[in-house]
């Protein structure tokens, strides 16, 4: 897998072990939601189910910082930080539950990306506990990827439907918290 663009374009990551269950977000996908978000210099940006850290490290290369990644499994965690280790910022990254990282974190980010595993039940629930926690500041973007099977209102307390793009068999939905 590789970087879609900024600074580490075209730069490798190392996937885990097949054995592992993860489901790298997709070059074109990744590129496409990137293009959308734009420069991202001065914006920080938190992501949720880093899997490999892909995410995060194309948000680096973008020009965020700062940049956290969350990942629960600690398989994959290794191998996490070895990609992100490409920055030449440093990307925090933490080993928890996305749960427990959202209850105890009172740190804001401009951008929060979620990408659970498609099995995943309580993406609603993260929406809600989102719009009501620090972790995403007023007027700030959430971007979530799920499956197309599953249905996600277009409003979440303070959060509205800005965007919605498809891939495959799967979409990513934009969603900006209201202003304080």
């Amino acid at each position: 897998m590789r970087v879609t663009g900024g600074i580490y374009c075209g730069r490798t990551i190392e996937l885990p072990d097949s054995s592992m269950e993860i489901r790298p977000a997709m070059d074109r996908m990744r590129e496409s939601v990137f293009a959308v978000l734009g420069d991202l210099t001065g914006l920080s940006f938190l992501d949720l189910f880093s899997g490999s850290g892909i995410i995060g490290l194309e948000a680096s290369s973008r020009g965020a910082y700062p940049v956290v990644c969350v990942e629960r499994d600690r398989a994959k965690f290794p191998i996490l930080l070895r990609n992100v280790s490409i920055s030449q910022r440093h990307i925090e990254c933490k080993a928890q539950p996305v749960e427990l990282f959202l209850a105890r974190n009172r740190e804001g980010f401009d951008l929060v990306f979620l990408d659970p595993p498609f099995p995943y039940s309580y993406r609603l629930d993260l929406l809600k506990l989102l719009s009501k926690k620090e972790s995403l500041k007023p007027g700030g973007l959430l971007l979530i990827h799920f499956p197309r099977e599953d249905r996600l209102p277009d409003r979440v307390a303070d959060l509205a439907l800005e965007d919605e793009r498809r891939y495959g068999r799967s979409f990513v939905r934009f969603y900006r918290k209201a202003e304080a």
